[in-house]
């Protein structure tokens, strides 16, 4: 006993250090410690995404896990940090939103590779290997019904403007080519311009500003998300011409919900954020808690078009409750 203490004396200060770091790096992880579910959302700088984000983050935390809600600001470099931090910090599984149908699909593949599911939500990526599900709106069927209002709102013959999405992002095409299918088969339809504004409000203002000065006499503005069209309408409203110009919407926004109520958009289709966000994080628990293996790869979520005739039904993101 005398021997063992003296060895004890002769460690110095630096080596029982080194000694207390290893035993507590080796300690095992409480198990009271929640696991950790990693939301990243392409952007938060506009609020339908944010409904998105935080609906799939209190899920997350109502059914027992730590949530925390990334913003890539549309930016893929961003995102890929947001893998690296959620794969290097040991979360469990990730609710996806990308910003980019082929660039995020490294991303995607390397959580794979690193052991976490990830659960693509309203925007998908360009493949059947990579996500372990995703939850996508029925874009091209919802914009072939609006395709379908707007020629019984504008009628056969007139001139209109198409404001894109981002063009990297499969939803822009899919909500483009089902209005299209429609309005297509009216040659006394005219797109007299079709633009990119990033679904982003203050970039649909500044291209919608532009295309008047060249076209100010069209009759309608088609924006592939309800951002775009406020934006549309607010130049619009500053050139004096929106009484005469109608603007549709796809989203349905708190603001174009109102809008409609009150004359200033015609109409919009009704995404469900709220179900989307809740399913995926209920598909990460069932994953992770339960050992669900078997979801579908692509998972559609249906979508309404709202009109003045049955605005009163809808809230901003959903029905009225």
């Amino acid at each position: 006993m005398n021997q063992n203490r003296s060895i004890l004396r002769c460690i110095s200060p630096l080596a029982w250090l080194l000694l207390i770091a290893m035993i507590g790096c080796s300690s095992p992880v409480s198990k009271s410690e929640k696991p950790r579910i990693a939301v990243i959302i392409s952007t938060l700088n506009n609020p339908w995404f944010v409904v998105l984000g935080e609906t799939a983050r209190d899920r997350a935390a109502e059914l027992g896990y730590e949530a925390t809600l990334f913003d890539s600001q549309n930016d893929t470099a961003k995102e890929s940090a947001h893998f690296d931090n959620a794969i290097a910090a040991g979360y469990a599984a990730i609710v996806f939103n990308p910003t980019d149908a082929d660039g995020s699909i490294g991303n995607v593949k390397r959580a794979q590779e690193a052991g976490l599911p990830v659960f693509c939500i309203d925007r998908e990526i360009n493949s059947t290997d990579a996500a372990t599900a995703q939850l996508l709106s029925d874009n091209y069927s919802g914009c072939v019904e609006l395709g379908k209002y707007f020629v019984q709102d504008i009628g056969e013959q007139g001139k209109y403007v198409e404001l894109l999405g981002l063009v990297g992002d499969n939803n822009t095409w899919n909500r483009s080519k089902g209005f299209h299918s429609v309005v297509d088969r009216y040659p006394g339809l005219e797109m007299v311009a079709q633009q990119s504004a990033d679904f982003d409000r203050n970039k649909a203002l500044e291209v919608m500003e532009s295309v008047l000065q060249s076209h100010d006499d069209i009759n309608a503005v088609f924006c592939g998300n309800d951002a775009m069209a406020m934006g549309a309408y607010q130049a619009l409203l500053a050139a004096g011409i929106e009484e005469q110009v109608r603007v549709f919407g796809y989203d349905g926004s708190e603001d174009v919900v109102t809008a409609i109520s009150e004359g200033k958009i015609a109409a919009t289709v009704m995404q469900y954020p709220k179900v989307m966000a809740r399913t995926s994080a209920e598909y990460a628990h069932e994953y992770l808690a339960n050992g669900k293996r078997d979801f579908d790869q692509k998972i559609p979520v249906n979508v309404e078009l709202v009109t003045p005739e049955n605005v009163d039904q809808f809230a901003g993101f959903g029905k009225r409750e």
